[in-house]
């Protein structure tokens, strides 16, 4: 994987490329000597950094999906709230999503900053044991556009992993934007020493969803970052009132269980559509609280309950090997 200099141009090949120093897009670039010379390919310090902070945080999950607005920030908040429920875990949820920062307001943080003490930027939290950090607390208005090249976007990143006072944690809950670019190869590298638990990558049933959540999948497997499971958002939807089941967006294909089966993966769980989850989210409520009768909530906490059985054993493996 190539590194790329904080202040390079936007097409830059990475430290480590062949084409480092030599490339079209390197022409007037400052670093473009030391990268021809091979100067530049010496590992970022901030690896080693972020490994040595990250040495207080027990469990790493990724929330990756390959669409936007298949819930992903969603599934994110309310797998925190979940994990949060047992007041004796320390849980901190990390918003990734430099350009479209929504945990905030999932939260009900909006509005709030971070502060800087002497250990490092402090996070906001939502209870005594969940900590929420996002560039989202960075900016003087929610409204205000982040307009930033792959470079800065990656050295908020290291920021957020390395110089946020997290402390001991349970879980560290990462919510990426879509896609698999600057800001899933940064996380993956800079937390590649740290051994990350695993993605849970997060879906609809439709196809053209699907099409990209393979695409995510194999960017996983490129970075031999392991997969803990797969969620299906959006998995019909259960009328409140007289209980009976529609699919809005139907399965044409067989939906995450037949990929799950294709390319042998977990399937997690099916969460149902509830127009309640979103006035929870716009609220900065916990709709698992709110709402602790409808089957979305039995679907995620039986999610829930299968990604903290998977971190427990991974814990386990990790400790036997070292």
């Amino acid at each position: 994987m190539a590194d790329v200099p904080e202040n390079a141009p936007q097409h830059c090949p990475g430290t480590s490329s062949s084409e480092a120093g030599k490339g079209s897009s390197c022409q007037g670039c400052p670093n473009q000597n030391i990268c021809a010379s091979g100067a530049a390919a010496a590992p970022d310090p901030a690896i080693e950094e972020i490994k040595e902070k990250m040495k207080t945080v027990k469990h790493k999950i990724l929330v990756l999906s390959g669409k936007g607005g298949v819930g992903k920030s969603t599934f994110s908040a309310h797998l925190a709230h979940g994990l949060a429920e047992n007041d004796t875990k320390q849980v901190a949820l990390l918003d990734v999503d430099i350009c479209g920062p929504s945990i905030p307001k999932m939260m009900g943080l909006e509005g709030e900053q971070v502060h800087q003490s002497g250990s490092g930027w402090s996070p906001v939290y939502v209870e005594d044991n969940l900590a929420v950090m996002s560039v989202g607390f960075l900016l003087t208005s929610p409204d205000d556009a982040v307009i930033w090249r792959g470079p800065k976007k990656n050295g908020m990143i290291k920021q957020f992993l390395r110089d946020v006072d997290w402390g001991e944690l349970d879980y560290l809950i990462i919510d990426t934007p879509p896609g698999t670019s600057d800001e899933h190869l940064s996380i993956v590298q800079y937390l590649r020493a740290a051994h990350i638990d695993g993605a849970v990558v997060i879906t609809t049933p439709q196809e053209v969803s699907l099409q990209d959540v393979r695409k995510e999948i194999n960017f996983c497997h490129k970075v031999k970052l392991p997969i803990i499971g797969v969620v299906e958002n959006m998995s019909g939807f259960i009328c409140p009132k007289c209980k009976n089941e529609s699919q809005i967006f139907p399965p044409t294909t067989g939906g995450a269980e037949k990929m799950c089966q294709d390319l042998n993966l977990t399937l997690l769980g099916k969460v149902p559509l509830d127009p309640r989850i979103g006035k929870s989210c716009d609220k900065g409520k916990s709709f698992l609280s709110e709402v602790p009768d409808s089957p979305a909530t039995t679907s995620y906490r039986k999610i829930i309950q299968r990604i903290r059985e998977h971190c427990d054993m991974h814990y386990c493996q990790i400790s036997k090997n070292t």
